[in-house]
């Protein structure tokens, strides 16, 4: 969730960084899994668009390195009505269902058989997801609904076992690996549906069946209603979506647009380029807890009347979240202070003076810590974090840390990052000694 102050647009234009398809794949010495999955998912919405129903299927490859027996899904969008459970799965193949555990947020399913290393299986089940009433990105906002972190999805295995964080309320506790999706959503022609991936439709008669493909995601988020909507596509050849709902005014639409495609061709120039083909900015004057919410090729974002909007930190974390992942519940900084550093990068702002001398709590703790912290949290993690990065530069100077953030990028490009991965990056970016940096700055 994004609750950054967006300042006046200053584009730098640097030299373009390297294609994302001859970037370097993360070869992790840490094995995560389940890995290689595609997701097939084929879903019909009722008339208004809030409550859809269908199957679900799920091929993958053990990468554990050891035989799988089990595996768990993450059912994210049960985290605010625990196991009253808007999103429901029955009729399991390839496996059996247990309990639901975590607030009814995570699904042991005990695979038909054990899965060796490097073999593929599959499980599929029937899914209900309802739209919650209620102005959150799993949620019914007048006559349009919100799928963002509904459709369920793998949980992570690792070093350190299965991953199942709760979800804490504040920020996000997300970690997924990345993967293929291809989302068949049928629907009553009234409907328009923004989707994660490249979009096409098919109609036959009143209904239309919206067809998403999305490779080398983290997630996959949708909405449906009667949105408006328009397309540009950037110099750098990202097809820029706008939808909106018929509250937001038109100077917010045009400013969200105007600032999308900026934001994604800098951000290509400077981290590698955008692969996902179209992004879609998604628009609406209200929310309850959060002003925007990214997912991959897809954000929300509020956007109200005479306000700046959140969009150039949102596109941020296609890359700082999305194409460079992370474990976002032990590593918050990871995505967000990033995202808030590019968004400074994209200004022309270099935040100085900007540390405040020694912190009360590092920026590398975790989203437990910061839970527990309360309100004023999210200032380390993003501003101080932020900060951080901008005097790295400064002590660096900014061509060593325009390879670093270039090269980090395309080492981990699709792939999991930690904090070990960044020092050991940065470290290698210069020949100065970082070990007074890190001290001075409570790093690590």
């Amino acid at each position: 969730m994004r609750r950054i102050v967006v300042l006046l647009l200053a584009c730098l234009l640097l030299p373009i960084a390297p294609s994302y398809a001859t970037a370097i794949v993360d070869k992790p010495t840490v094995l995560r899994g389940p890995g290689q999955a595609k997701y097939d998912v084929e879903l019909t919405g009722d008339a208004t668009g809030r409550s859809w129903r269908g199957r679900e299927r799920i091929a993958f490859a053990n990468t554990t390195g050891k035989p799988l027996t089990e595996i768990y899904l993450r059912l994210w969008g049960n985290s605010w009505d625990g196991c009253e459970s808007p999103v429901k799965l029955s009729r399991f193949e390839g496996g059996s269902a247990g309990a639901l555990t975590v607030n009814c947020t995570a699904l042991n399913v005990k695979l038909a058989k054990a899965v060796a290393p490097g073999e593929r299986w599959m499980v599929a089940f029937d899914v209900v997801m309802t739209a919650p009433d209620r102005l959150e990105r799993f949620g019914r906002v007048g006559a349009h609904s919100f799928f963002g972190n509904a459709l369920p999805v793998l949980a992570v295995h690792d070093q350190a076992g299965w991953h199942l964080e709760p979800d804490l309320g504040v920020g996000e506790s997300y970690y997924t690996l990345a993967a293929d999706f291809a989302v068949r959503l049928k629907h009553p022609a009234a409907l328009q549906i923004p989707a994660t991936g490249v979009s096409s439709t098919v109609r036959k008669g009143n209904t239309v069946t919206t067809t998403s493909v999305a490779k080398q995601v983290r997630d996959f988020a949708f909405a449906a209603g009667p949105f408006q909507q328009s397309v540009v596509t950037s110099p750098g050849g990202t097809k820029v979506r706008t939808w909106w709902t018929g509250t937001v005014t038109p100077a917010a639409v045009a400013d969200a647009r105007t600032k999308g495609v900026a934001a994604i061709d800098d951000f290509s120039r400077r981290f590698g380029k955008y692969p996902y083909g179209e992004v879609d900015l998604v628009l609406n004057d209200q929310w309850g807890s959060f002003s925007g919410m990214e997912y991959p090729g897809f954000v929300l974002l509020i956007a109200p009347p005479d306000e700046e909007g959140p969009v150039v930190h949102e596109l941020a974390h296609q890359w700082w979240y999305g194409i460079v992942g992370n474990n976002e519940y032990a590593d918050p900084w990871l995505d967000e202070s990033f995202a808030t550093y590019a968004s400074y990068l994209h200004w022309g702002d270099p935040q100085p003076d900007c540390w405040p001398g020694e912190l009360e709590a590092r920026i590398t703790n975790d989203m437990p810590f910061w839970k527990q912290y309360g309100p004023g949290w999210s200032r380390f993690v993003y501003s101080y974090g932020s900060c951080m990065l901008h005097d790295l530069e400064r002590f660096i100077g900014t061509p060593a840390m325009e390879r670093l953030m270039r090269t980090y990028a395309s080492t981990h490009w699709y792939g999991v990052s930690t904090p070990t991965d960044f020092k050991s990056a940065a470290e290698a970016a210069t020949p100065k000694d970082l070990a007074p940096f890190w001290t001075s700055h409570q790093m690590y």
